[in-house]
């Protein structure tokens, strides 16, 4: 996914000299071809993050569309400030790329695990947040962005992830995607999850259970549109995602849902990292099922809160 992202970026600035890459202590042999051909855009700046969000401001001011690869960490924490008010604030149209969202640095540890991204940079007014389930879905969103207004945040998983988007789905920034249609319930994921919800359906429809499949693959704005339509047909829902409990997905959901009225109620669990700090190290895929944001867990799930909703004993 990350190898296609900054290669679309690579194929924009080809048809358009107001794209301008920039990389914050990423590896030499980042964009080579873009770096031999397009040198007067392809900057690479050292570790300081809000400097970079300064200098990306004043090229947007200045009609450049500028692209940002880094850290997911670094780039969300450590210059939340200077995104908010020099890019936020005056609404300019800088993109900032992730790298390792989620837990795909958790072998490093909790300073590299981007467990609250969607929470931080979603309380920027104007942010738009996106997280792509697969590279081809990355492929479909990266021209979007050129004359996308407004900043944009762009989390990259790990790359080699399987592809579960589906070609013949419009895929445009801030519409939600179902993938799979449902009758008793709605699965809503984000980024890699998806590929979790999407087998975790699979698994309900060989017990004979309809379970829909809704990708959101932009956070910000939110799909609240096509998620009450798709709500309106369940009485279960459950979210996953690889986040904290607070302020990403699952929160988004439910705070549509406390507003929504419907005539009968909803049974809503959210599959997530717990609102703690990680102390245990291992690899993205452990850490998952460690804390139950699995396929598993999220049958699981369904089976204990279609109790008493559907004849299920």
């Amino acid at each position: 996914m990350r190898k296609t992202c900054l290669n679309e970026i690579y194929q924009l600035a080809k048809r358009d000299d107001r794209v301008i890459f920039i990389g914050s202590d990423i590896g030499t042999g980042t964009l080579d071809e873009f770096r031999r051909e397009i040198p007067e855009r392809f900057l690479m700046e050292g570790v300081s993050e809000g400097y970079l969000i300064g200098m990306m401001t004043g090229l947007a001011m200045n009609g450049k569309i500028p692209y940002l690869n880094t850290i997911a960490t670094f780039l969300t924490r450590r210059c939340y400030e200077q995104i908010l008010l020099d890019a936020g604030l005056h609404r300019q149209p800088i993109r900032l790329l992730g790298s390792g969202g989620g837990m795909v640095y958790a072998p490093l540890g909790p300073t590299h695990t981007a467990m609250e991204d969607f929470a931080i940079l979603r309380a920027i007014p104007r942010m738009t947040v996106i997280a792509p389930c697969d590279a081809e879905e990355m492929k479909r969103l990266m021209p979007q962005t050129l004359e996308y207004p407004d900043p944009i945040y762009i989390r990259l998983a790990k790359g080699g992830d399987p592809i579960v988007s589906q070609p013949d789905k419009p895929c445009q920034i801030g519409r939600a995607i179902a993938l799979r249609e449902g009758t008793e319930v709605l699965l809503v994921a984000t980024g890699i999850t998806t590929q979790i919800a999407l087998e975790a359906a699979k698994i309900l429809g060989e017990n004979s259970i309809s379970a829909g499949v809704l990708h959101v693959h932009t956070l910000k704005p939110f799909d609240s549109e096509k998620l009450l339509e798709m709500l309106s047909l369940v009485k279960v829902v459950v979210s996953i995602e690889e986040h904290t409990l607070i302020g990403g997905l699952g929160s988004i959901i439910a705070e549509i849902l406390a507003e929504a009225n419907f005539d009968g109620p909803k049974k809503f669990r959210r599959l997530a990292f717990p609102d703690a700090f990680l102390e245990e190290y291992g690899s993205q895929e452990s850490s998952l099922k460690r804390y139950g944001v699995t396929a598993e867990n999220a049958v699981a799930t369904v089976m204990i809160l279609l109790k008493g909703t559907s004849g299920i004993k």
